[in-house]
C-alpha cells in the first residue's frame, strides 16, 4: 500500500513541483495540499498521512508551530521542514522534537531520499 504524504506551502509553484515529484513515485501517494500551517493540520486530521512537508514560513501558521501541533494531535506523523532557510531549519531540528528532517529547498532530490528514510515502502 502507498504511503501518504501531505505537502504545506503558500508558494503555489513549490506545490506543483512537489506534486510532479510524487506523482513520479507509484509507492507514495499525495493526499492534500495546504497552503498555510493552519490548513496543514486542518488537512492531517482528516487524512491521516504517513508524512507531512512543511515549509517553515507560510501565513497564519508558520511550519514550526505547525510541526508542534501535528505532534500534539497526532503523535506518530512525521514531519519534514522543508525550507529555504535550511541552516536555521537545521538549528531548530536540532532543539525541536517536532521536526524529523530539515531538508533545502535547493536539494529536492534531498528530499525523495529523507522521504525514503522515514518511509520506505
Amino acid at each position: 500500500m502507498a504511503k501518504s504524504i501531505l505537502i504545506a506551502d503558500d508558494n503555489p509553484e513549490i506545490r506543483k513541483l512537489l506534486c510532479h515529484l510524487f506523482e513520479a513515485q507509484h509507492d507514495y501517494d499525495l493526499c492534500a495540499q495546504a497552503a498555510t500551517g493552519q490548513e496543514a493540520i486542518d488537512l492531517a486530521l482528516l487524512h491521516h498521512p504517513d508524512l507531512v512537508i512543511l515549509d517553515l514560513s507560510m501565513p497564519v501558521m508558520d511550519g514550526l508551530v505547525a510541526a508542534r501541533e501535528l505532534k500534539k494531535l497526532l503523535p506518530k506523523i512525521l514531519v519534514i521542514l522543508f525550507t529555504a532557510y535550511a541552516d536555521l531549519g537545521k538549528q531548530l531540528l536540532a532543539a525541536n522534537k517536532s521536526l524529523d528532517r530539515v531538508v533545502s529547498k535547493t536539494e529536492t532530490n534531498e528530499l525523495m531520499v529523507q522521504v525514503r528514510s522515514l518511509i520506505p515502502n
